[in-house]
């Protein structure tokens, strides 16, 4: 037996060998809900209906997804040039910290929402650019690999996170109130500062928010940049072969910081909107945004729609609706650890599909040396 490299990818594979790891991670949640005395097409009910059905469910599962897609596609813009930006975690803290003092600012001074909204845009994409930039720098100039960097720098913006809030009197944290002395908390955004969201009476509600709008804005845009430009040819070149693209005279060092950068900006502007839409303050609890690990699950959403940032969206959406689905049936008959593992069997099965699009398993007869001469 052995695995060969696929030198052309049917399309057809490219349909069924995703839905096969479906069916096969079904199959496999299935046994496990079995052996821990659950019912299987129930269970899988429940989680249809927590997620798309019930009343408001889509709007917590568009509330879940809409990191995800930021997350998703910061990594496809960086890993569709073979940087390996692991750091979307921390250019999200920061993003988020950025935007939420733009907000709090010009919230509190009488600007117009509009412009309000801009400015935290503006600074979200700018504190997660600049984050990105320093693994871009150290990759571009001193070779350094990106991955260990920007794994790195998560730990260190989250230590900034908590310090703003926990650890001392910054502008981010409330000072006055009874709570305030207390606990630390987070000052709460001004009404000016609050993004809106449209509603849809379907279902009791669903409330599509701003930052999901512009997560598929920003989708289309990648689409194109990397597609339909000089700019995207370059940076796919350079990612298939950097001895060419330096044979041809294309600056590797610029591409490097500019990709770096762009994918620092779309995390930054997860955390704007997590800040904008949902948060409405920085939430510096190491148990609520540093617990969801939105920037490590977008590195699973890139791989499962193949850096194509388009398709990063469709995935977002359905992470976002089995995570929903998970919170919502955790109880006392349906403990949390049971649905970290189906979540679990569900991603690993998706990727591990992923090698027999790349791949194919020979299976034949070796032939002894004698004859083989």
């Amino acid at each position: 037996m052995r695995i060969e490299r696929r030198l052309r990818q049917p399309r057809w594979l490219i349909v069924a060998v995703p839905a096969g790891s479906l069916v096969f991670a079904f199959f496999a949640a299935g046994l496990v809900l079995y052996a821990t005395g659950h019912n299987a097409l129930s269970s899988y009910r429940q989680i249809v209906d927590a997620a798309f059905l019930n009343s408001g469910a889509i709007g917590q599962t568009l509330t879940q997804a809409t990191p995800l897609a930021f997350t998703g596609l910061a990594a496809a813009a960086a890993f569709r040039m073979r940087l390996f930006n692991i750091g979307a975690e921390g250019q999200l803290f920061m993003g988020a910290i950025t935007a939420d003092a733009a907000g709090l600012y010009l919230g509190g001074h009488g600007w117009p929402t509009a412009l309000v909204i801009f400015a935290m845009v503006i600074a979200g994409c700018a504190g997660g650019a600049a984050w990105a930039l320093i693994p871009g720098a150290l990759r571009a100039f001193f070779k350094t690999n990106e991955i260990i960097t920007s794994l790195m720098l998560n730990y260190v913006a989250a230590y900034v996170l908590t310090y703003l809030v926990f650890n001392t009197e910054s502008y981010w944290r409330q000072t006055k109130g009874f709570n305030a002395s207390v606990f630390p908390t987070s000052k709460t955004l001004p009404n000016d500062a609050l993004w809106p969201s449209a509603m849809i009476h379907a279902r009791g509600g669903i409330a599509l928010p701003l930052g999901a709008g512009i997560a598929v804005l920003v989708a289309f845009l990648l689409w194109f940049l990397f597609t339909r430009t000089r700019f995207g040819f370059e940076a796919q070149v350079l990612g298939d072969s950097p001895r060419a693209a330096q044979y041809a005279g294309m600056r590797t060092r610029r591409k490097i910081l500019a990709v770096m950068g762009i994918s620092g900006a779309v995390a930054g502007l997860g955390g704007a909107s997590q800040v904008g839409d949902f948060a409405h303050m920085l939430d510096a609890d190491p148990n609520g945004l540093q617990k969801q690990y939105y920037g490590y699950t977008g590195i699973v959403v890139a791989a499962l729609a193949r850096y194509n940032p388009l398709a990063v969206v469709v995935v977002a959406f359905l992470i976002g609706a089995l995570q929903n689905a998970g919170n919502t049936l955790q109880g006392a008959d349906f403990p949390s650890g049971l649905v970290g593992v189906m979540q679990g069997i569900i991603l690993f099965s998706a990727l591990g599909g992923e090698l027999l699009v790349r791949y194919r398993v020979r299976v034949g007869r070796t032939m002894p040396a004698t004859e083989a001469a």
